[in-house]
């Protein structure tokens, strides 16, 4: 049987005892199969590659497909015959296509990235949070093979308005990444889109920082970092009384204090130097710094010093904690030249790296 095939027709067929077929009249080889239960399905009719007889295969059912939907999948099934391509091998071939493109997006090399180089590094996390936070929610599902030198040089100069240390390390984070994805020689990745980016022209000449918080400074940082209390104050506070980098305060664990014998041993894996020149650094604990170390929390999971979930991982210390910190201090400040009488409007704090308290730390105790 042959009719035109429209919505109304596909509608007004009624099932029977037995299957039956409507063929179109628009797309001679489509038709419409309905079966004993019902069930409307459109087919298409034709010697297919690598068969001598006549066949009929199902394209979908209806309501999975419309009827301008069948039309085009049988003119697409067709021209695919023409050519000797069987459509179901097609298919599968673009499904294989899609998938590996699916395992192949930005998020997934990230993720194999990230467990394969970061846990054993001392600045794993933090290297992972950056990716995840900077990369992974930009670029997450595209396909790794579609990130251009433009991409990445976007996010980097956007993080360059507000961070620039942080913009540098950014560029060196999406250099290691990629040039990771192109050694692994399965994520069709010939070359690095961050290859021929400098960090010079993205984000500028690097500037040796030199700033050194004054006492009047030091003694708001010290007040703001009270008030802001546990775990990111008790770390500002660590930082001051020890003068070391913020990440090896920050990820502090209690297997490294001794605080019988007043020391705090913090290990070579989070020093600085690398490779043959990392050595444990000894840290003898003061009475302010053993204080505060008595009075911090103990979990009975986790043991890491300054956290958020119970010990099991180290606080992050944000941009955004740093900028609370900040107000903090400019609040102090203002209300220090209120006392002094001087006019608190034209009190202003200059910019400073978490770096500069060490720095700080270092000109009032130079040994």
């Amino acid at each position: 049987m042959h009719r035109t095939l429209t919505d109304r027709l596909i509608r007004s067929l009624k099932a029977r005892s037995e299957e039956y077929t409507v063929w179109d009249t628009i797309v001679p080889s489509l038709g419409i199969r309905v079966l004993p239960s019902g069930v409307k399905t459109f087919i298409l009719g034709a010697r297919f590659p690598g068969s001598r007889h006549f066949k009929r295969r199902a394209l979908g059912g209806y309501g999975e497909l419309t009827l301008a939907e069948a039309w085009e999948k049988a003119r697409e099934w067709l021209k695919l015959i023409e050519r000797g391509i069987d459509p179901l091998t097609h298919e599968e071939r673009q499904r294989q296509a899609e998938e590996r493109q699916r395992q192949n997006t930005f998020a997934a090399v990230a993720e194999a990235f990230i467990k394969d180089k970061l846990p054993a590094e001392r600045k794993g996390r933090e290297v992972e949070r950056d990716i995840r936070r900077e990369f992974v929610s930009v670029w997450g599902r595209r396909p790794i093979t579609d990130i251009a030198p433009r991409d990445i040089r976007e996010v980097v100069r956007t993080k360059s308005k507000t961070a620039r240390p942080q913009a540098r390390n950014l560029l060196g984070y999406a250099k290691r990444l990629f040039d990771w994805a192109v050694d692994q020689d399965c994520y069709g990745l010939a070359t690095s889109p961050a290859a021929a980016l400098k960090p010079n022209k993205i984000v500028g000449e690097k500037v040796s920082g030199d700033r050194v918080l004054n006492e009047m400074e030091l003694f708001a940082f010290f007040r703001a970092a009270k008030h802001m209390g546990y775990p990111h104050g008790a770390v500002y506070l660590m930082l001051l009384y020890s003068g070391l980098r913020l990440n090896e305060v920050a990820d502090a664990h209690w297997r490294e204090f001794d605080l019988p014998a007043k020391l705090w041993v913090v290990p070579k894996e989070r020093m600085k130097a690398k490779n043959s020149r990392a050595r444990p650094h000894a840290v003898p604990l003061t009475d302010e710094m053993l204080a505060l170390l008595l009075a911090l929390p103990r979990f009975a999971d986790g043991h890491y010093l300054f956290s958020t979930d119970g010990g099991k991982k180290p606080t992050w210390m944000s941009s955004k904690v740093k900028r609370r910190l900040d107000r903090r201090i400019l609040l102090t400040l203002r209300a220090l030249a209120r006392l002094r009488g001087d006019d608190p409007a034209k009190v202003q704090l200059a910019p400073w790296t978490n770096h500069d308290i060490r720095r700080s730390v270092r000109m009032i105790h130079p040994h």
